[in-house]
């Protein structure tokens, strides 16, 4: 049997049927089912009969490390750096779980609708899974990206997982001011799945580093159906559904642009940061040390001991931003302790507004600071960042440095 094979694989009480692709190692089989999907099985534990021989011809593909991109002086130049996740992985047929193995070379490879769109460098500065993330991996990222920017990229594409990408967007939000777009992209589902969106996905982020927008964006799906991207900025995002394919969604407004996949368009609804209106720089100090804590009823005044001795902590509080009133004392000591508190709301939208009732007057005596309507994410992102490179973070928090606050809660503006 040799790959482009239809056969039957027959393993304990289950049967296969499909067609044999090229496998990575000699231990497993892999087989293209007919709705699409691709199963690994094991060798040795298989029966496998021969249905039809040569129903396709499946090259076996290039082995060779490195891959060759034609340089046109009309295109733009785009930077391509991996981080990892599903946009950038392959399915480990030994074990069936999804791996981040791609470079970004391999990314290349595997999207060939990237070819013509631009010039491409590429390169890696982590490969695991978003999940693993660390403040480090922002800090490589954030230099990285300012190296392609100094060195002439036009745009940079970063490709990240999508369970952690929000927090990351926003970190390279507060960490550079960029003369050029920085657009993150990733994968709800794998490349070898039917209803993957990592082309459309990476394909329309391409599209949205050659705009004219000079702002940190996050590029994924608008809706359910393969005809649009939306563009949201990086700071003002937030991962709402686990596997759908739109899970990404700005708050309190609607995506800051848009890329139709057909037509290759992108547009824009709100200002955004022009290309070339600001200096390239960088300022990549995080601090640590911060905390974000979720209050829920019932929780006693013990669990703020997790931030003893830390720099700052983001409380996600209930409505206009409350936690219960037996906490403002302890709050009082930690802000008397050298701690920042920032107040935000774990509603999805609005603002923290803690004059209204009396518990939120006395957190206000606490020496809290009001998180105005920044995501709790985006507020810890933006505490690490005021801690490491502001002379006074409380009144830094209560300011918008790159959008994750509005003027004014007016949804759909």
């Amino acid at each position: 049997m040799n790959p482009g094979d239809r056969v039957r694989v027959e393993r304990a009480e289950q049967t296969f049927e499909g067609v044999l692709l090229p496998s990575s190692t000699v231990s497993n089989l892999v087989v293209k089912l007919d709705g699409g999907y691709n199963v690994g099985v094991d060798r040795d534990d298989a029966d496998v009969a021969v249905l039809e021989s040569d129903v396709y011809d499946i090259e076996e593909g290039e082995t060779s490390d490195s891959s060759v991109v034609e340089f046109d002086p009309e295109l733009p130049m785009i930077s391509l750096i991996s981080t990892g996740g599903t946009i950038a992985s392959t399915v480990d047929y030994r074990t069936g779980a999804v791996t981040a193995r791609f470079d970004a070379k391999d990314v290349l490879r595997a999207v060939p609708d990237l070819a013509g769109r631009a010039n491409y460098r590429g390169r890696v500065v982590a490969n695991i899974l978003s999940e693993n993330m660390t403040t480090d991996v922002w800090q490589d990222l954030a230099r990285a990206v300012y190296d392609e920017i100094e060195n002439g990229a036009d745009g940079v594409v970063v490709m990240h997982g999508t369970d952690t990408m929000q927090f990351t967007a926003s970190a390279l939000s507060f960490m550079l001011d960029t003369p050029v777009p920085i657009v993150f992209t990733g994968s709800q589902r794998s490349a070898d799945r039917p209803s993957s969106d990592n082309v459309m996905n990476a394909v329309c982020a391409v599209e949205a580093a050659k705009s004219d927008c000079a702002e940190v964006l996050v590029c994924m799906h608008e809706n359910e159906s393969d005809d649009n991207c939306a563009l949201h900025r990086g700071t003002r995002v937030r991962k709402n559904h686990t596997s759908r394919r739109d899970a990404f969604q700005t708050i309190g407004s609607k995506p800051l642009g848009r890329v139709d996949y057909d037509t290759e368009e992108v547009t824009f609804r709100r200002k955004y940061n022009e290309r070339g209106a600001q200096e390239l720089a960088l300022s990549a100090d995080l601090e640590s040390e911060v905390e974000l804590l979720k209050f829920t009823p019932g929780m006693g005044v013990e669990a703020l001991d997790l931030a003893d001795g830390k720099a700052g902590l983001v409380l996600e509080g209930t409505g206009l931003g409350h936690v219960h009133s037996d906490w403002a004392d302890r709050i009082s000591e930690l802000v008397d302790g050298g701690t920042t508190v920032v107040m935000t709301s774990q509603c999805i939208e609005g603002r923290v507004c803690d004059r209204v009732y009396d518990t939120g007057r006395d957190l206000l005596d606490a020496g809290i600071v009001e998180g105005e309507d920044m995501l709790p994410g985006t507020a810890k992102v933006k505490l690490m960042w005021s801690l490491a490179n502001s002379d006074d973070p409380a009144t830094t928090m209560q300011e918008s440095v790159a959008g994750e606050i509005s003027k004014r809660s007016v949804p759909w503006e």
